[in-house]
Formats: C-alpha cells, structure tokens, sequence
C-alpha cells in the first residue's frame, strides 16, 4: 500500500499485531499523543500514556479503552519542564514496567512567551529537547530490554528555521524570538535522533524524527491572532497545496516510525508523510536541512545535553 499525506493511523497499523509490545507515549492525554495511544493499543499493544495532568489522562485513558476495548491501558505523571519529575517518572517507570518496546516522544510546546522551565532553561528547549534528553535517558534500560527497541521523536518542518544556537540555546545573550525558539528545538529533536541513533545503533535500538504535518491542535494555544495569521501566510507562500491535517493523518507517520519494515535497521532519519524524508537545503514544503542531521552538532548537542541535566545515559 502506498502511504502519504492522507494515509491514517490505522492504514498504517492494518494488519499489524502489536500483542506483547509496549508503547511509552509523552503527550498522551490530547492530540496527536492520544491518538497514537489509542492506535497503538487498538492493535493489542500494552499502552502508557505519560503527561503532566493526572485528571486528563485519566479521560484520554479511559476513551482509548472504551474505543479499543483495550485492558492494558495505564498512565503515568511527566512534567517535561522539571527535571526532579522526570528523574520521579522514569523511577516509577522502571518499577512498574518490564521494557518498552516503542517510546514515543511526542509532546511539546510551540512559539511560547520568554519563559523558563523550573530549572531555568529556556522554555521551548527545555521542554522540547532537554526535558526528552532526559526522559529518555531514564528510560533507556527499559528500551533496552524491549523487543521492538524504537525510538521515535516529533520533530516539525519548523527545523527549516534554523539550527541550534550552540553556544546561548537559552536566549540569554540574543533577542528572543519564539519561532527562533521553536525552530531551535526541533533541530534540536533531528540532533537527538541522529546522535542517539550513532550511540545505541549497534544494541537493536533505532532512533526515527518525525514532522507530522500541519495539524489544528492544542499546540497552537499560545499563538496571538496575529502570530496564527502571519504562520499561516508562511506556510502557504512555501507550500500552494497546504491542507490540515486530521488528528489520525497527523499520528500517522509517528506510527510508521515506530512500526514500519521499511525502517527496519535503519534509523537516525528524518521522516514525513509515512516515509523517509530527503536531504533538502531548498525546499521549504518537504525534506530536511542537512544541519540538523550533521554529526559534529549532534554530538556537541548531547555533551551540552548531559551537562545541563545531569543525566547519563547507560553504556
């Protein structure tokens, strides 16, 4: 089957039997995170959703197992802008979790006001990429003793706006700009991706990016009308045919990452509309920028990373 821009969550999982697998998924409780979620665990996988408000999760949890019938639906508290949650999290995970088979890193925010996490990062890069890096790092025994052993993080074409700022990720010497920001952070996701792929290639586990297209989420509520207008204007100057996404379109690719033969072996990649992305330094409606799959930046990123954190992450 021929899998693209239109092609749904269930296109992709048809057929599949995911019995015995288990999914980690951030961002659970709406969007794009649920509907992974519920994918997933229509297709009999053991499922986790992972987020910051226990009242919410509850809900998405409790639709996923009414919609699927599923028995093996749990959910679990992660506040990506705090690193003692985190380091809480991953604990509790590795107490109650036998592996994980697919970690999906989905969650985020987008163009917010010059704000901080708790631990004094900028608050794109500290939720987007440092509050992922160190999740991550937590859960990495349990991905390790998986089967599946697939890491996938959502990025977004909005790497097209720029790299990573090496050396003042946090704004604190240039004027801040919230799609700068943005942009910088989901570099900042292919750079994980390429360095975790470069790092753990070699024990099974591989490591996926993934835009998921244009989609009308809560992702978005930070926006002023003006910022919405003017986003809008951008996307469609760099792409005529632009159309949204549904939820379950949207989803999809994330669920290819973390499923598809295709990319079976063979990670540290870019994908969009279910399939691998190309190297493209032009284009400004496909394709990814050869910065943010550079080796050099990748690995100074995860330095950087670990430092900042204070995370290791297992040998």
């Amino acid at each position: 089957m021929a899998y693209g821009k239109q092609t749904t969550t269930d296109e992709v999982l048809e057929g599949k039997d995911l019995s015995g697998l288990t999914a980690f998924v951030t961002g659970g409780n709406s969007g794009l995170g649920q509907e992974t979620g519920r994918a997933l665990a229509a297709k009999g996988a053991h499922l986790v959703l992972a987020g910051r408000d226990q009242v919410k999760l509850d809900e998405a949890a409790k639709a996923i197992r009414s919609e699927t019938g599923s028995e093996t639906v749990e959910t679990i508290i992660c506040d990506l802008g705090d690193l003692a949650s985190l380091a809480a999290c991953t604990e509790e995970a590795r107490g109650r979790l036998e592996k994980i088979d697919f970690l999906i890193n989905n969650a985020g925010v987008m163009a917010t006001p010059f704000e901080h996490t708790k631990d004094g990062f900028e608050r794109q890069f500290g939720t987007n990429h440092l509050g992922h890096f160190a999740l991550t790092a937590g859960l990495m025994p349990l991905v390790m003793a998986g089967e599946a052993k697939r890491i996938v993080n959502l990025s977004s074409r909005a790497h097209h706006m720029g790299g990573v700022d090496l050396d003042d990720p946090h704004f604190e010497r240039r004027d801040y700009n919230p799609w700068a920001s943005y942009g910088q952070s989901k570099t900042a996701n292919v750079l994980f991706t390429v360095e975790l792929e470069k790092r753990y290639a070699g024990q099974g586990i591989h490591s996926y990016a993934v835009h998921p297209g244009g989609i009308d989420t809560n992702l978005g509520r930070h926006l002023t009308p003006e910022m919405a207008k003017a986003l809008m204007e951008r996307v469609q100057a760099s792409d005529a045919n632009f159309q949204w996404k549904t939820i379950p379109q949207g989803a999809a690719t994330s669920v290819w990452a973390a499923t598809s033969e295709e990319v079976a072996g063979r990670g540290g990649v870019y994908c969009e509309d279910c399939g691998v992305a190309p190297v493209d330094d032009e284009a400004e409606d496909r394709g990814v920028r050869s910065y943010a799959l550079d080796g050099e930046s990748a690995a100074r990123l995860w330095e950087m990373s670990e430092r900042m954190t204070g995370v290791s992450y297992p040998v």
